[in-house]
Parts: C-alpha cells; structure tokens; sequence
C-alpha cells in the first residue's frame, strides 16, 4: 500500500505525513514536491510534481494507491491545476483519491467555493473513487496575525459578529490521515469543521486573557480592512481576498456546527485557547 501527498512539505501536507509516519511504515509514504531537496526532513521518499509541469506527473504517481490531493495554493490557477492531476492519476490508474475541498463548498459564499466545486465535478467525472474532504476554515488563519496583534493592541478584521467554526491544521490533518488509513469512506463527503465557533471578538478577548494586554477587536469596512492590509505588506489582490472572506464571514459563511470532524479523528477539535497559546509563544 502505497499513499501519495501532494504539496507534501507546505504547512498541512507536513502534518499529515508525520502523522501517517505514526500509523505506516515510512517505506509506505510518498511526498509529491516541486522541490524534493526540501522534503528531505521528512524521511520519506519524495517525487518531483510539478502541477505547472504536465509530465512530471504521470511517473510520480505510478504505482501510487491512495492519493491526498491537498488543494493547490495559488487561487485563480487550481482548476487547471487540478485537471492536470486527476488526469494523471487516471492515466496511471491510481485507484482512490481523497481531495481537501471546501465547507459547504456547493453553497459557500466565498470566492474561493468555485475552484473546489470544479474539482469536486472534475473527480466525479473521472471516474476514480474518491472522498471528499470539506475542510473549513483553518484556525491559523486568524491566529497568524496575533504577534502584530499584540503589537498593535488592537485585533481587526471585517467579520463582525459572525461566528467561525474553525479547527486546526493538526485537525484537518488527523481527519485525512483517518479517512487514508481506514475504511468505508469511498464515495463519502465530509463537512469538517470545530466543534465550538466563536467571534473575532472573542478571538480577541482570549488574547487579551493570556497576555494580560486589553486587545479589541475593530471592526471595519471590507475596503478599510483591505487597505489596512496592504498597508501591512500583503500584495493588493491577496489582502482583497482576506477582507472578502471576512465579509463573508459575517453572514455565516465560515460557521458549521455539524461536529463531522470530531467524529472523524475520534476526539474533540483543538480549542481555540490551545491554537492562541502556540500563536504567541
């Protein structure tokens, strides 16, 4: 049994294969990488697949059983992205896939929905059995800007009251690692996300707990938000993004509470507290 990741050394594929390293022999594990020299920490065997290079593709994949097809990080360029992959995979005839889309992706609101619903459709119509992992949003997205938080005393964003269900990178992590080495998820969709939600005001009032600073949250415009943003250094198109997704988080688009994933790692969700802690040590 062989089981093949792909963006195998960025921030989730890392987790998952240390955390199959636990489950499987190493032997078993395959990192797909532009870079191999930069998996090389990772004590597995690692083959060069490059999305934006066609036939690196096909090679890599032979003899692959199971393959996690994390989402490519570059939005505007993943459908075809995608396209070239699960063609190879076809090709090869790797037999089951399993794709980090979306929560709620054929309803969400986000820009980022339409991507993974064409992925989503693009595995349908290969043929090759799959499981769809919905993945919603990751805790880290927030916590990442807590060090200029704290510098700043003050936490904004553009998502007023609406509540985030978010979870970890180690969660999202734990439920691909379950559905790879376990049984009877072919065919299956998962809505995963926290088990609790909370505001970015609460957001705030945890770091405020566990610095001892008075943190608010302030909230802005989408455009305000944006500007702020880019002020801080993000690119212009990239901190749009972020301030669309807050606006969305407004109205619910980041809010599940389902508990799938608990029930799929077979414990609770890290709790936001746990996620803060480790975002400002």
């Amino acid at each position: 049994m062989t089981i093949a990741i792909t963006g195998a050394t960025g921030q989730l594929g890392r987790i998952v294969i240390n955390q199959l390293k636990a489950k499987i022999p190493a032997e078993q594990i395959v990192a797909l990488v532009r870079s191999p020299e930069k998996a090389a920490d990772l004590g597995v065997e690692a083959r060069v697949f490059d999305y934006d290079k066609p036939e690196t593709l096909e090679p890599a994949l032979s003899g692959v059983d199971k393959l996690l097809l994390i989402s490519g990080s570059e939005i505007g360029k993943r459908i075809g992205q995608h396209t070239a992959v699960i063609n190879a995979a076809k090709a090869v005839g790797v037999p089951y896939i399993a794709y980090t889309s979306l929560l709620n992706a054929t309803e969400n609101t986000l820009s980022l929905a339409p991507e993974h619903v064409a992925t989503e459709e693009l595995l349908t119509e290969s043929g090759i059995p799959h499981t769809l992992l919905r993945n919603g949003w990751y805790t880290e997205n927030y916590t990442m800007s807590l060090p200029a938080a704290v510098e700043h005393n003050a936490l904004i964003g553009a998502a007023g009251d609406g509540r985030i269900s978010s979870a970890s990178r180690v969660d999202y992590a734990a439920a691909a690692v379950a559905v790879l080495t376990g049984e009877g998820h072919e065919g299956k969709t998962y809505e995963l996300s926290g088990d609790s939600a909370y505001t970015l005001t609460e957001l705030a009032a945890e770091v405020s707990k566990q610095t001892g600073k008075d943190i608010p949250y302030v909230n802005m415009s989408e455009a305000e938000y944006a500007a702020a943003l880019t002020q801080a250094g993000l690119p212009e198109g990239f901190a749009a993004a972020l301030a669309s997704f807050d606006v969305e988080a407004s109205k619910g688009a980041l809010y599940d509470d389902g508990n799938t994933l608990s029930g799929l790692i077979g414990r609770p969700t890290t709790p936001l507290s746990d996620v803060v802690a480790a975002a400002l040590a």
